[in-house]
């Protein structure tokens, strides 16, 4: 049975601008067809817009699962929003997932993305799945790594139920403080739970 999965919501000025950077590292991988894709997986804020269509995130965090040589000023691209202000995207080179709580299949479960422009067969575009996206915040647990969880609790993405199964799995590997990160589990749940016990009982959010 094919897995369904939630519509994607990313702006579309957006996503052009994110199109062109994916273009030029599927062109940085050079003329001839790679002996498989070369799998490109996206978290952190870009994959959050691509899910909830909210925060316009200004970098891309991305896993690439190949050494890619590109001249750094060819990874960002200014382009206008739909409001008519000028942006900018860029791609995170400094993006490290070594120490943040990601479970072991997070990678293989990740949601295959079509990108206008990027042909699957060189370059396959992934993202993160909503709950291993939440569970990857659960290191850092900014203030703004908490919003996001709320946000794809609010926009029924993750459960409570779903993100402490997801996270508990994915503890074995963790390298840091577990008594922290436990502890960001339970409030994060928490936070889930609340959010998904409100819409059950008004259907609206303030």
């Amino acid at each position: 049975m094919t897995a369904r999965h939630p519509p994607l919501q990313p702006d579309p000025a957006w996503l052009r601008a994110f199109a062109t950077l994916m273009s030029r590292i599927d062109a940085a991988l050079g003329p001839a067809r790679p002996k498989k894709p070369v799998v490109v997986c996206i978290a952190g804020g870009a994959a959050m817009h691509f899910y909830t269509g909210e925060r316009y995130s200004r970098d891309v965090d991305a896993k690439i699962f190949a050494r890619v040589m590109i001249d750094p000023q060819q990874l960002q691209v200014a382009y206008q929003g739909n409001d008519g202000r000028a942006r900018l995207l860029y791609f995170d080179t400094q993006h490290n997932d070594s120490f943040a709580l990601l479970h072991h299949a997070a990678y293989d479960d990740a949601r295959p993305v079509s990108i206008d422009g990027i042909a699957a067969r060189r370059l396959d575009i992934r993202l993160l799945t909503p709950v291993d996206l939440a569970v990857s915040k659960l290191s850092r647990f900014s203030a703004q790594d908490q919003d996001d969880i709320r946000a794809l609790a609010r926009h029924g993405l993750v459960t409570a139920a779903a993100l402490r199964k997801r996270a508990e799995a994915a503890l074995p590997e963790y390298v840091d403080n577990l008594e922290r990160i436990r502890n960001s589990i339970d409030i994060a749940c928490k936070q889930a739970d609340e959010i998904t016990r409100r819409k059950a009982g008004n259907g609206t959010l303030s």
